[in-house]
């Protein structure tokens, strides 16, 4: 099934949301089904990439600016040869959403609970929100 993930980009240039297209599998019934399969293809995609493949890396203006704005440059590069194990990524999702530290939003409605049923069609909607702590202590 095609939906459309909401991602924030980085620079000024750019909208702060941008939906990208993203294929996830027919059979998604909760929301940790969900997350485990958006989990599984990002640390397939991550695997895909070659530890340190150029030879002389650099960077445009354009990706200088973009990434200074965020306050820190780098140039994306891998230099382990280590690949990312989908299940202690998916333990960590499901751990971090336990936690609180990121919200889903399925087609505009907040999903809270990880075993709770979600409805994912065809073309539908899906963001992530990272919190942040800010500074000071919880009492």
């Amino acid at each position: 099934m095609q939906v459309f993930v909401n991602i924030k980009t980085i620079g000024k240039r750019k909208p702060a949301l941008e939906k990208k297209p993203y294929s996830l599998p027919d059979d998604i019934a909760t929301l940790r089904d969900l997350l485990s399969a958006v989990v599984k293809a990002e640390v397939q995609q991550y695997n895909r990439k070659e530890a340190d493949a150029l030879l002389l890396p650099f960077l445009t203006e354009e990706q200088i600016e973009d990434q200074s704005a965020v306050g820190k440059v780098g140039f994306g590069r891998i230099y382990s040869e280590k690949k990312a194990d989908a299940e202690k990524a998916m333990a960590a999702a499901a751990q971090g959403f336990e936690d609180g530290l990121f919200r889903v939003m399925v087609n505009d409605a907040e999903a809270t609970e990880l075993d709770a049923p979600v409805t994912m069609g065809e073309g539908g909607t899906l963001t992530f929100i990272r919190l942040a702590f800010l500074a000071g202590r919880l009492y």
